[in-house]
């Protein structure tokens, strides 16, 4: 039956992995997982006040789509519990790869009470296949160009099983993105922004690739002056811009953190350590306000990056530009991965070298997480190296790193598993919090948290390691 002329109710739903959280999520799934066990209250205080949850921005760009006669909301459930009682008309859960069976979980839950469920999201988009049975309509790829289709399609009693994007959707055309569907007062900020989609490298530990393509694609920069000047009437906190490679094109970059020099906010975003070879653009980023950046850095080995494809950042000149950035009075967080393919255990000792040698004032040293949907998972799969198989989907869930998912190519668990618990053990550290704040060029109470927050969640890390290597022990 045509529902043209009944108003409708869409409920667009923010699903985060249970198995885990990250810098920028809320604790409250941790406390499931070990944060209860933390008794410390002084901890407890500076853990809470380290969540630096951002909303979703994919959501909030679907929820900008303006159809008449359909309303649209946020359900984050880092802060809210499902409203399952309300008469939705249609629920929206977009898929993130390591958090599938939660939103599976939730799309059941919705389509037991009678209500039709659009699954979206990279997952869906990467598997299609294995989500059909989940939902009543799928959405694979960028749903920037698809999702009025759906509403309007909603409003018609008309939905199609299926909507595909086909070429990459165009950038260019304005699509003005509104908070009015956020609790601002939740989040940390809520002014994220992304200027460009796709990136030029392959890594092959990643998916943005994949998701986005290898060439990339930009918004105006007009456009993106004038959603900063908006996001500003709202919100005059920090700005997250979440391109993958904020420096990816310097031309770009260059103009358009050049027009936001006036505004005077403060932000930060992701970046390559090649910026530190580019003092012009390295000084209009810390003119218009940066005050910190991540940078990949993986591996010191070049042996090892090479052999995951990140071929832009060799290892000789890491130190020098993670230090021109620094002396730029912007933060670094460097982003390790120990145990890629060229690594042995000499690569220990390097890291903790180099973080002191470079001052990096937020470091994080990751567990190589192979995604379904990614070149490092084939390859380890038809290697015989992950731990579980390759089908399993949900054993390949995201976590903070709290278990081996596959075989290390240069050493045994036995000798992996301790050498990098004996890493984070040392790296991690109150005292080395309370230095890397002090000695940090901007942001320091930030800083401060995030080091202190590492503290806690290396130690669950080490402990669940342990326990993991004891298992594999008893065979």
């Amino acid at each position: 039956m045509s529902t043209e002329h009944r108003p409708l109710s869409v409920l667009l739903v923010f699903v985060q992995a249970t198995s885990g959280v990250d810098g920028a999520a809320s604790l409250d799934g941790a406390a499931k997982s070990g944060l209860s066990l933390l008794k410390d209250r002084v901890m407890s205080g500076v853990i809470k006040r380290a969540q630096f949850a951002i909303p979703p921005l994919s959501l909030m760009i679907l929820s900008s789509v303006e159809v008449a006669g359909v309303t649209q909301e946020i359900c984050d459930l880092r802060f809210e519990k499902l409203p399952l009682d309300k008469p939705w008309d249609l629920i929206g859960i977009s898929v993130q790869t390591g958090a599938v069976r939660p939103a599976v979980e939730i799309a059941e839950l919705f389509r037991e009470r009678g209500v039709s469920v659009v699954l979206g999201g990279p997952y869906v988009s990467i598997f299609p296949e294995r989500c059909r049975d989940y939902a009543d309509v799928l959405v694979t790829g960028e749903a920037d160009e698809l999702w009025r289709e759906v509403l309007e399609d909603l409003r018609r009693g008309s939905l199609k099983p299926e909507y595909r994007q086909g070429e990459f959707p165009d950038l260019s055309a304005s699509r003005p993105v509104s908070k009015s569907a956020l609790q601002i007062s939740r989040y940390f900020t809520t002014n994220v922004v992304q200027t460009t989609r796709g990136c030029p490298y392959s890594c092959d530990f990643c998916n943005v690739h994949v998701m986005n393509g290898h060439k990339l694609r930009h918004r105006p920069v007009a456009e993106v002056v004038r959603e900063v000047g908006q996001f500003l009437e709202k919100d005059k906190r920090i700005f997250f811009f979440l391109d993958d490679t904020v420096n990816a094109d310097e031309a770009y970059a260059s103009e358009l953190f050049s027009k936001l020099i006036p505004f005077k906010i403060r932000w930060v975003g992701q970046a390559t350590t090649l910026l530190g070879e580019n003092p012009k653009l390295l000084d209009i980023f810390a003119r218009s306000g940066c005050g910190a950046l991540l940078v990949g850095i993986e591996s010191l080995a070049d042996e090892s990056n090479r052999a995951h494809h990140k071929f832009h950042n060799p290892a000789e000149r890491q130190s020098r530009c993670i230090r021109a950035i620094r002396k730029a009075g912007i933060c670094v967080y460097g982003s390790f991965i120990y145990g890629l393919d060229g690594d042995t255990l000499a690569m220990p000792e390097r890291i903790e070298a180099f973080i002191e040698e470079t001052g990096v004032d937020v470091p994080g040293i990751n567990l190589l997480r192979p995604i379904p949907g990614t070149g490092v998972f084939t390859r380890l799969a038809s290697e015989g190296r992950l731990m579980h198989p390759s089908s399993d989907h949900d054993a390949f869930r995201f976590s903070w790193g709290q278990e081996m998912l596959y075989y290390p190519k240069q050493m045994s668990l036995e000798e992996f598993i301790p050498s990098y618990t004996a890493l984070t053990k040392k790296v991690f550290t109150p005292r080395h919090a309370i230095e890397r704040a002090m000695r940090a060029p901007t942001l320091r109470s930030a800083v401060l948290m995030f080091n202190m927050l590492y503290v806690h969640m290396y130690g669950l890390s080490r402990k669940d390691l342990q326990r993991q290597l004891a298992e594999l022990a008893r065979g």
